[in-house]
């Protein structure tokens, strides 16, 4: 077990964050179980030469927080989290969720505040070199329906890969986005066009998250129009959204439903302006994820879906990116590997039932 860890902080130091000797690296650690890769990080980081800090957060508060905090420690900017944010040269973030229905029963309202509050910190984070993995716990186990021994099998597997190969792999449905303008989404309750012109696919292949292997846009920002019919469900934040159901016109929500949840749906769109638009739209890649795991990291990388972002675009670089803005991402995943599903690049048919056809 120790073994793997060694490999995979390897991994997340010399190929996600490709640290140098001298950097300043934040190590956030979220709940007991994320400890083991951070001191492994620790350890990797500081033999290299460069200063390894670990910021731990105990879990099992959050709960609480939202039933106790006054209007006025919602809205208090996160001025610790903030100064580390801006000291650091690299950043990575593991979190081992011991509830992740935690805040299932939290007031909706009060997590919208708070995310508004903290969205300065996201915001400096996204300007740097960061990677993000969600570690294997009993509340995993439980949510994907396997056993612990399972769960961690299922995630070193799909997390100590060859990311040089899998880059090479989706770079090559890369050169048949990138030529695309207009893509046509047709399945399950599902009818919908997006737009890319002057828009380029970026790559993921291991930089940002880990596990990964997909591949994503931000469509224009105006333009989507037509209805998408999400069957995988949404856990975010302890809330589970089910069915949930977007209408489009001029690439704005005009209508909405979800059989779970929709308060805390609603909530998330009026947050801010940028909520009720698109922010991405990706293919997932990576065929060796097979079990939805009610974790989006997990879930919008396995091989045959598709996924669409409500909020934030990442920000425009040479690869890309969007240019719509908010305080949240929230990332919605359809499963294309049914009968009938079908997605059209410019016309042309390039999508069928799970598989890019190239």
């Amino acid at each position: 077990m120790t073994d793997r860890y060694q490999k995979l902080a390897k991994i997340m130091i010399e190929w996600s964050l490709a640290l140098k000797k001298e950097e300043k690296i934040l190590i956030n650690a979220y709940g007991l179980e994320s400890l083991t890769l951070a001191k492994a990080i620790y350890k990797v980081s500081l033999k290299m030469g460069a200063y390894p800090y670990i910021d731990y957060k105990v879990d099992d508060l959050s709960y609480f927080f939202y039933n106790n905090a006054s209007d006025k420690q919602l809205n208090r900017k996160p001025e610790i989290d903030l100064f580390l944010a801006k000291w650091a040269d690299k950043i990575v973030s593991l979190v081992a969720e011991n509830n992740a229905f935690e805040l299932a029963s939290a007031n909706p309202k009060k997590i919208m505040t708070r995310t508004k509050a903290v969205e300065q910190v996201k915001n400096i984070v996204l300007q740097k070199s960061w990677v993000l993995t969600y570690l294997p716990t009993a509340s995993m186990a439980q949510n994907a329906r396997l056993s612990l021994d399972e769960c961690r099998q299922l995630y070193f597997d799909s997390t100590v890969q060859d990311y040089a190969k899998m880059s090479q792999n989706i770079k090559k449905v890369k050169k048949l986005l990138d030529r695309i303008e207009e893509i046509h989404i047709v399945g399950e309750k599902t009818d919908l066009k997006l737009y890319f012109k002057g828009r380029r696919f970026q790559v993921c292949d291991g930089q940002y998250n880990i596990p990964d292997g997909e591949i994503f846009s931000a469509p224009l920002e105006t333009r989507t129009k037509g209805r998408i019919y999400f069957d995988f469900p949404s856990l975010r934040q302890g809330k589970l959204v089910k069915d949930a159901y977007f209408e489009f016109d001029k690439g704005r929500v005009l209508s909405f439903d979800a059989s779970e949840n929709k308060p805390f749906l609603k909530a998330s769109l009026e947050i801010d302006s940028g909520a009720k638009r698109l922010g991405e739209f990706a293919f997932g890649l990576n065929y060796s994820l097979t079990n939805f795991m009610y974790n989006t990291l997990f879930d919008e990388k396995l091989g045959g879906t598709v996924h669409l972002a409500l909020g934030s675009a990442y920000p425009p670089d040479e690869d890309g990116g969007g240019l719509n803005k908010s305080a949240i991402h929230w990332d919605f995943v359809k499963d294309m590997r049914k009968a009938g599903s079908k997605i059209y690049g410019d016309g042309k048919l390039i999508f069928k039932e799970g598989k890019i056809l190239f």
